[in-house]
């Protein structure tokens, strides 16, 4: 299985077997399934920005996303640090989560996940892409 990170990724992960090519949606995806699996990643302050400022470029490829076997959001934050306050803008935590809970329900069946930190979503993101390229790939449909 290659991992294909989009070349409009600008802190890519650094997997083993991976490629950088332009996807259709997300930021990284899996050869042969770029319109079927993708997952987008965000930062906290690229997530606070993105949904404060890019709405309707996001929600057109969240729409996109829909159509797809397995799409999700990563977010390198946790809940707490959205609570706590930890971006730069006036946005209220409340409001912030309000907002996620809003995409969440709004975009079913994108998964938005919190991952934490960037390790720990790393390692989602690897597993995610590894199960999806299972169930999806080649091998399930055998």
């Amino acid at each position: 299985m290659r991992i294909i990170v989009d070349t409009r990724e600008q802190r890519p992960y650094a997997f083993d077997n991976s490629i950088r090519r332009k996807l259709p949606a997300g930021d990284y995806s899996i050869e042969g399934l770029e319109n079927r699996v993708a997952i987008e990643r965000k930062s906290l302050q690229d997530w606070v920005n993105t949904v404060l400022y890019s709405k309707d470029r996001f929600k057109a490829e969240l729409n996109a996303l829909r159509a797809y076997d397995f799409a999700a959001v990563v977010i390198e934050a946790s809940l707490s640090d959205i609570l706590a306050g930890d971006y730069k803008s006036e946005i209220k935590p409340d409001a912030l989560l309000g907002i996620t809970v809003g995409i969440m329900q709004a975009f079913h069946p994108v998964h938005v996940v919190f991952a934490g930190d960037r390790p720990h979503a790393f390692a989602l993101v690897d597993k995610m892409l590894s199960l999806a390229g299972e169930r999806y790939g080649e091998k399930a449909s055998h």
